[in-house]
Protein backbone atom coordinates (compact mmCIF):
# COMPACT_ATOMS: atom_id res chain seq x y z
CA UNK A 1 0.00 0.00 0.00
CA UNK A 2 1.20 3.16 -1.03
CA UNK A 3 2.10 5.50 1.54
CA UNK A 4 2.18 9.48 2.06
CA UNK A 5 3.24 12.26 4.51
CA UNK A 6 0.32 14.62 6.25
CA UNK A 7 -0.59 16.56 9.25
CA UNK A 8 -3.76 18.16 8.25
CA UNK A 9 -5.89 15.66 9.86
CA UNK A 10 -8.94 16.67 11.81
CA UNK A 11 -11.38 14.17 12.86
CA UNK A 12 -12.01 11.35 10.04
CA UNK A 13 -10.10 12.94 7.14
CA UNK A 14 -6.96 13.95 6.13
CA UNK A 15 -6.16 16.32 3.20
CA UNK A 16 -2.66 15.99 1.54
CA UNK A 17 -0.51 19.06 0.59
CA UNK A 18 -0.66 20.00 -3.25
CA UNK A 19 3.17 17.88 -3.77
CA UNK A 20 1.72 14.86 -2.20
CA UNK A 21 -1.53 15.56 -4.18
CA UNK A 22 0.44 15.73 -7.35
CA UNK A 23 2.13 12.26 -6.39
CA UNK A 24 -0.80 10.52 -6.11
CA UNK A 25 -2.82 11.73 -9.13
CA UNK A 26 0.21 12.39 -12.10
CA UNK A 27 2.92 9.83 -11.25
CA UNK A 28 0.80 6.68 -9.24
CA UNK A 29 -2.44 7.32 -10.94
CA UNK A 30 -4.20 6.43 -7.66
CA UNK A 31 -8.05 6.65 -8.43
CA UNK A 32 -10.69 7.29 -5.86
CA UNK A 33 -12.15 4.71 -3.00
CA UNK A 34 -7.93 3.27 -3.91
CA UNK A 35 -6.19 2.59 -0.13
CA UNK A 36 -3.39 4.39 0.82
CA UNK A 37 -1.49 4.69 4.34
CA UNK A 38 -1.03 7.98 5.90
CA UNK A 39 2.23 8.93 8.61
CA UNK A 40 1.91 12.22 10.18
CA UNK A 41 5.63 11.97 11.86
CA UNK A 42 4.60 11.62 15.31
CA UNK A 43 4.00 7.83 15.99
CA UNK A 44 0.56 7.69 14.37
CA UNK A 45 -0.53 5.89 10.87
CA UNK A 46 -3.63 6.24 9.20
CA UNK A 47 -4.93 3.42 6.37
CA UNK A 48 -7.61 5.77 4.81
CA UNK A 49 -9.84 5.71 1.33
CA UNK A 50 -9.19 8.51 -1.22
CA UNK A 51 -12.54 10.41 -1.25
CA UNK A 52 -11.69 12.99 -3.90
CA UNK A 53 -8.85 13.73 -5.84
CA UNK A 54 -7.29 17.74 -6.57
CA UNK A 55 -4.04 18.96 -7.50
CA UNK A 56 -4.05 21.48 -4.65
CA UNK A 57 -5.38 18.78 -1.90
CA UNK A 58 -6.87 15.48 -2.30
CA UNK A 59 -9.29 14.56 0.46
CA UNK A 60 -8.95 11.06 2.75
CA UNK A 61 -11.44 9.55 4.58
CA UNK A 62 -9.41 7.83 7.46
CA UNK A 63 -10.37 3.68 7.84
CA UNK A 64 -8.06 2.37 10.29
CA UNK A 65 -5.66 3.99 13.06
CA UNK A 66 -2.49 2.57 14.75
CA UNK A 67 0.20 4.09 16.83
CA UNK A 68 3.86 3.27 17.42
CA UNK A 69 4.75 0.43 19.47
CA UNK A 70 7.60 2.55 21.02
CA UNK A 71 8.60 5.93 21.75
CA UNK A 72 10.47 8.29 19.47
CA UNK A 73 14.37 6.83 19.15
CA UNK A 74 16.21 9.80 21.67
CA UNK A 75 19.24 9.94 19.67
CA UNK A 76 20.61 13.83 18.52
CA UNK A 77 23.07 13.85 16.61
CA UNK A 78 25.05 17.51 15.69
CA UNK A 79 26.58 17.34 12.77
CA UNK A 80 29.09 19.49 10.46
CA UNK A 81 27.54 19.08 6.82
CA UNK A 82 30.12 18.23 4.01
CA UNK A 83 31.34 20.32 1.38
CA UNK A 84 29.69 18.19 -0.89
CA UNK A 85 25.95 18.12 -0.72
CA UNK A 86 25.18 14.80 -1.75
CA UNK A 87 27.72 13.25 0.84
CA UNK A 88 25.32 15.36 3.39
CA UNK A 89 21.91 14.43 1.59
CA UNK A 90 23.07 10.67 2.18
CA UNK A 91 23.75 11.46 5.81
CA UNK A 92 19.49 12.40 6.50
CA UNK A 93 18.42 10.11 4.42
CA UNK A 94 20.24 6.95 5.94
CA UNK A 95 20.32 8.24 9.42
CA UNK A 96 16.14 8.47 8.93
CA UNK A 97 15.75 5.25 7.48
CA UNK A 98 18.02 3.52 10.69
CA UNK A 99 16.31 5.78 13.47
CA UNK A 100 17.05 9.48 15.00
CA UNK A 101 15.37 11.45 16.86
CA UNK A 102 16.92 15.14 16.26
CA UNK A 103 19.84 16.18 13.20
CA UNK A 104 21.35 19.55 14.61
CA UNK A 105 23.53 20.54 11.47
CA UNK A 106 26.60 22.78 12.66
CA UNK A 107 29.14 25.46 11.48
CA UNK A 108 32.45 24.73 12.83
CA UNK A 109 35.66 27.10 12.53
CA UNK A 110 36.65 24.17 9.60
CA UNK A 111 33.50 24.33 8.20
CA UNK A 112 33.58 24.16 4.09
CA UNK A 113 29.28 24.46 3.84
CA UNK A 114 28.12 27.35 5.95
CA UNK A 115 24.51 27.15 3.95
CA UNK A 116 21.29 24.78 3.82
CA UNK A 117 18.18 24.63 2.35
CA UNK A 118 16.14 23.72 5.32
CA UNK A 119 12.77 22.88 2.95
CA UNK A 120 14.67 20.32 0.32
CA UNK A 121 16.34 18.39 3.54
CA UNK A 122 12.89 18.34 5.12
CA UNK A 123 11.78 15.99 2.05
CA UNK A 124 14.24 14.01 2.13
CA UNK A 125 13.51 13.37 5.96
CA UNK A 126 9.57 12.75 5.08
CA UNK A 127 10.55 10.84 1.80
CA UNK A 128 13.23 8.42 3.87
CA UNK A 129 10.77 8.50 6.63
CA UNK A 130 8.14 6.80 4.39
CA UNK A 131 10.26 4.45 2.32
CA UNK A 132 11.43 2.89 5.18
CA UNK A 133 8.41 2.47 7.31
CA UNK A 134 9.51 4.59 10.09
CA UNK A 135 6.51 6.45 11.76
CA UNK A 136 8.64 9.09 13.41
CA UNK A 137 10.11 12.13 11.71
CA UNK A 138 12.83 13.28 13.27
CA UNK A 139 13.88 16.71 14.34
CA UNK A 140 15.44 19.30 12.05
CA UNK A 141 16.92 22.11 13.28
CA UNK A 142 18.05 25.20 11.44
CA UNK A 143 22.12 25.02 10.38
CA UNK A 144 23.53 26.56 13.72
CA UNK A 145 27.07 28.35 15.12
CA UNK A 146 29.24 25.50 17.08
CA UNK A 147 29.00 27.41 20.10
CA UNK A 148 24.91 27.75 19.94
CA UNK A 149 24.96 24.00 19.89
CA UNK A 150 26.76 23.97 22.94
CA UNK A 151 24.65 26.27 24.63
CA UNK A 152 21.32 23.86 24.09
CA UNK A 153 23.47 20.70 25.14
CA UNK A 154 20.83 19.19 27.69
CA UNK A 155 21.08 15.11 26.93
CA UNK A 156 22.05 12.96 29.76
CA UNK A 157 24.57 11.39 27.55
CA UNK A 158 27.29 13.65 25.40
CA UNK A 159 30.24 12.96 23.13
CA UNK A 160 32.35 14.59 20.66
CA UNK A 161 34.24 12.29 18.07
CA UNK A 162 37.19 13.39 16.77
CA UNK A 163 40.80 12.31 15.13
CA UNK A 164 43.06 13.18 17.36
CA UNK A 165 45.53 11.35 19.13
CA UNK A 166 44.08 10.32 22.85
CA UNK A 167 42.66 7.72 25.61
CA UNK A 168 39.10 7.20 23.82
CA UNK A 169 36.87 4.75 24.39
CA UNK A 170 34.87 3.26 21.78
CA UNK A 171 30.87 4.31 21.73
CA UNK A 172 29.44 1.16 22.29
CA UNK A 173 31.96 0.81 25.73
CA UNK A 174 30.47 3.90 26.99
CA UNK A 175 26.45 4.33 25.78
CA UNK A 176 24.25 3.00 28.31
CA UNK A 177 21.12 1.64 26.38
CA UNK A 178 18.00 4.02 26.50
CA UNK A 179 19.16 6.95 27.68
CA UNK A 180 19.18 10.14 25.71
CA UNK A 181 22.21 10.95 23.88
CA UNK A 182 23.83 14.12 21.74
CA UNK A 183 27.11 12.89 19.97
CA UNK A 184 28.91 15.94 17.89
CA UNK A 185 30.47 14.85 14.46
CA UNK A 186 32.78 17.42 13.02
CA UNK A 187 33.43 18.61 9.55
CA UNK A 188 36.36 17.30 6.87
CA UNK A 189 38.90 19.18 8.11
CA UNK A 190 37.80 17.72 12.23
CA UNK A 191 36.80 20.11 14.88
CA UNK A 192 39.71 22.67 15.84
CA UNK A 193 41.10 21.88 19.28
CA UNK A 194 39.87 24.84 21.09
CA UNK A 195 36.53 23.55 20.19
CA UNK A 196 37.16 19.86 21.82
CA UNK A 197 38.04 21.86 24.93
CA UNK A 198 35.03 23.98 24.52
CA UNK A 199 33.20 20.29 24.55
CA UNK A 200 35.02 18.79 27.22
CA UNK A 201 34.10 22.18 29.31
CA UNK A 202 30.54 21.33 28.72
CA UNK A 203 31.00 17.50 30.26
CA UNK A 204 31.23 15.97 26.86
CA UNK A 205 32.92 12.87 26.59
CA UNK A 206 35.99 12.05 24.01
CA UNK A 207 35.51 8.98 22.24
CA UNK A 208 35.89 7.03 18.86
CA UNK A 209 33.96 5.09 16.56
CA UNK A 210 35.98 3.26 14.82
CA UNK A 211 40.07 2.30 14.33
CA UNK A 212 39.42 3.86 11.04
CA UNK A 213 39.85 7.31 9.71
CA UNK A 214 36.50 8.10 8.73
CA UNK A 215 34.77 10.27 6.85
CA UNK A 216 32.15 12.69 8.10
CA UNK A 217 28.94 11.15 7.17
CA UNK A 218 30.23 7.87 7.44
CA UNK A 219 31.49 8.24 11.00
CA UNK A 220 27.98 10.20 11.83
CA UNK A 221 26.33 6.77 10.46
CA UNK A 222 28.65 4.85 12.48
CA UNK A 223 27.31 6.24 15.66
CA UNK A 224 23.92 6.41 14.83
CA UNK A 225 23.85 2.68 14.05
CA UNK A 226 25.91 2.07 16.97
CA UNK A 227 23.03 3.70 19.14
CA UNK A 228 20.38 2.10 17.32
CA UNK A 229 21.73 -1.61 17.89
CA UNK A 230 22.34 -0.91 21.71
CA UNK A 231 19.06 0.33 22.02
CA UNK A 232 17.32 -2.14 20.68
Amino acid sequence: MRRFFSTNIQGNEIVLDAEESRHLSQVLRLQIDDQIEVVNGLGELFVCKISSINKKGTLLTITDRKKASSPQNQLWMAVAPTKNINRWEWFLEKATEIGIGRISPIICKNSERKHLKIDRQLRILKEAMKQSKQLYLPQLDELMPYDELLKQADAKEKYIAHCYDGEKPLLKEVHQKAEKALILIGPEGDFDLNEVDQAKERDFQEISLSESRLRTETAAIVACHTINLLDA
